[in-house]
């Protein structure tokens, strides 16, 4: 296994010859209560979700970027699966890279180990910093120029292209002062490299991807948020918007499966804390509301309190007649009882 992951480090790189300038800040983190890793970016770049940040259950995050080589995240959770740390990870892979002096790199490892390393040829403004480390950066050499490698533990951040060096010490700073889960932190940092100049070209697009601490071996179940914003004048708001909308269904999705354990209160408690974050949430539509509405409602007529239902199922027509449409069907689905005194009930609610 070993051999064979060497022997990939040494060939892949040189397939990623052409260079592609993805100048920006981001964050990779552990949270050491959860166990959950996350990556965090914005830049003036299209899709920069495309190739910087990646992650996975079990195994760390990385970030790669500046004259971005995308191998470096693949290759680079390869290592940490094996057994890597992250400093080493980043160390084998700098030393594999002919023009690694362009690159930088965020790592974390399960263990919650951190490094960053900034290339002596990025654009400036550029730097990083690894979580708690209190000493200098050590230079270390690679191709033909080298450039600063920080280690740490917990987080790491780090920004190029920058309008000035305050940006990656804000967002270091805003990550370890912020309160709330893992994404929710990481969006601090962002925002504080925006509020003190952010990319000196501006914005455009952002992403963000959290995962579990432990992996369950299917990756659709362990990614707890993975959003990107690909094109928009204010990604980092937009990027937030997306989180709201994501949690909310996130609660969505724990009250059907308290459902398919008959766990009735649970799963009232998850469908209202759903509809509670839309309705609170800026920006997010109607229809959004009306889909969290709708199904709590669908829930409760299961749970024979259709009474409770019938304002449920009119407030959610009235956002949208297709909801109204859509309810005889859901007989023959199985998702609504085989009475058609009942669904008549349903479909009429809300008609004056």
């Amino acid at each position: 296994m070993k051999r064979m992951l060497l022997l990939m480090i040494l060939l892949v790189p040189s397939a990623f010859a052409q260079l592609r300038p993805v100048n920006t800040f981001s964050i990779v983190a552990r949270d050491p209560q959860t166990g959950q890793f996350g990556v965090a970016v914005q830049s003036h770049w299209f899709a920069v979700g495309q190739i910087v940040p990646w992650a996975e259950a079990g195994v760390g995050a990385v970030a790669t970027q500046s004259f971005v080589d995308p191998s470096y995240g693949k290759l680079g959770l390869d290592l940490l699966r094996s057994g890597k740390s992250a400093p080493d990870t980043l160390r084998g892979l700098l030393g594999a890279d002919s023009s690694c002096q362009v690159r930088q790199i965020g790592i974390v490892d399960a263990a919650g180990n951190t490094a960053t390393f900034t290339g002596s040829h990025d654009i400036q403004a550029a730097g990083g910093i690894a979580g708690h480390d209190t000493g200098a950066a050590a230079q270390i050499g690679c191709g033909t120029g080298g450039g600063a490698l920080n280690i740490g533990h917990d987080f790491a951040v780090q920004a190029n292209l920058m309008s000035n060096e305050r940006i990656w010490p804000a967002m270091a700073k805003a990550y370890q002062e912020a309160t709330g889960d893992l994404a929710e932190r990481m969006l601090a940092a962002l925002d504080a490299a925006q509020s003190v100049g952010g990319d000196i070209r501006g914005k455009q697009s952002a992403a963000l991807i959290v995962v579990s601490g432990t992996s369950t071996g299917k990756p659709w179940e362990d990614q707890i948020f993975n959003l990107r914003v690909d094109d928009h004048p204010e990604p980092l708001a937009e990027l937030r918007r997306l989180v709201a909308l994501q949690r909310a269904y996130n609660h969505m999705n724990a009250g059907d499966l308290a459902t398919e354990h008959k766990d009735n209160e649970g799963a009232l408690r998850e469908y209202g804390a759903a509809e509670q974050i839309a309705a609170t949430t800026a920006g997010i539509p109607q229809s959004r509301h009306a889909e969290m509405i709708y199904w709590h409602a669908v829930a409760l007529v299961n749970m024979k309190r259709t009474d409770e239902a019938l304002p449920l199922f009119a407030k959610a027509f009235q956002m949208h007649p297709g909801w109204r449409e859509l309810t005889p069907r859901l007989r023959k689905a199985g998702l609504l009882p085989d009475d058609s005194a009942l669904i008549d009930r349903i479909v009429a609610a809300g008609k004056s």
